[in-house]
């Protein structure tokens, strides 16, 4: 396991699926956890179960100042930001553009990509004062191709990967890692909500194909290491095999 002592890791969308299930892994390496969502019970009741190098943050990441004071809030505690973690997301409205409500696909858009690079803008300054850092977002295969009935998903995932491939063209030399993990599908609660739309072939495939949310946990991790420096400024894509193997997945 890639030793995290002495880091601290800031997670969006901790409460739950893979940003719950990172907090965990996260912590187990030995790093500091600052675990942002706006479900302020369950990230408490985790910072509870993780212990006293965990740091739980309510905040809307749709929000700039939110994020900015998550990452004030990260750095009081612990004294800087090594690692940030885009994880926060959601999938709604799901439907046919013209059958979506304008604001519900605007929130959206607040979530997956004005909140990633919140992040990014507020994470930047610490980490270039500290000679650089790790700055993770959780892609799709939806940044890629087009889904049915996920326009706002689509929209903003993609424009969350160029975030990335622009943060890694601006800043690699500074010492700043960007990377994009694109998971597949995994079995948390955004499937559910995928699952309940009946829309596309996303939402008939069985539960038994959905990975554990602890595969892109171990995933995240493993990016933090030099074991993923020919990874820099790219997207993984769990996917793969090799990628599986390379975590230690699969045999």
């Amino acid at each position: 396991m890639t030793d995290m002592a002495g880091k601290t890791v800031l997670i969006t969308g901790a409460g739950k699926g893979i940003g719950a299930a990172a907090a965990r892994v996260f912590a187990e390496a030995g790093a500091n956890v600052v675990l942002v969502a706006r479900s302020a019970d369950a990230i408490a009741a985790l910072a509870a179960e993780i212990g006293d190098n965990a740091l739980a943050v309510t905040a809307d990441v749709g929000r700039q100042a939110d994020v900015a004071a998550a990452v004030a809030a990260a750095v009081e505690r612990f004294g800087g930001l090594d690692v940030l973690i885009n994880n926060a997301g959601m999938v709604d409205p799901i439907g046919h553009m013209g059958d979506t409500d304008p604001e519900a696909w605007g929130a959206g858009i607040d979530i997956n990509l004005k909140g990633v690079y919140y992040g990014m803008h507020a994470a930047l300054p610490v980490m270039l004062a500290a000679g650089g850092g790790t700055i993770i977002t959780v892609s799709s295969g939806a940044a890629h191709n087009a889904v049915e009935g996920w326009s706002q998903y689509c929209a903003a995932k993609a424009g969350a990967a160029m975030l990335t491939r622009s943060l890694d063209k601006e800043y690699a030399a500074r010492g700043i890692r960007a990377m994009g993990l694109s998971p597949g599908t995994v079995a948390t609660d955004m499937q559910r909500v995928i699952k309940a739309s009946g829309i596309n072939p996303v939402s008939q495939l069985d539960w038994s194909v959905h990975i554990p949310a602890e595969w892109p946990a171990r995933t995240l991790l493993w990016m933090c290491s030099d074991a993923a420096a020919g990874h820099v400024g790219q997207e993984i894509s769990l996917r793969e095999d090799d990628i599986r193997r390379a975590v230690g997945l699969i045999a």
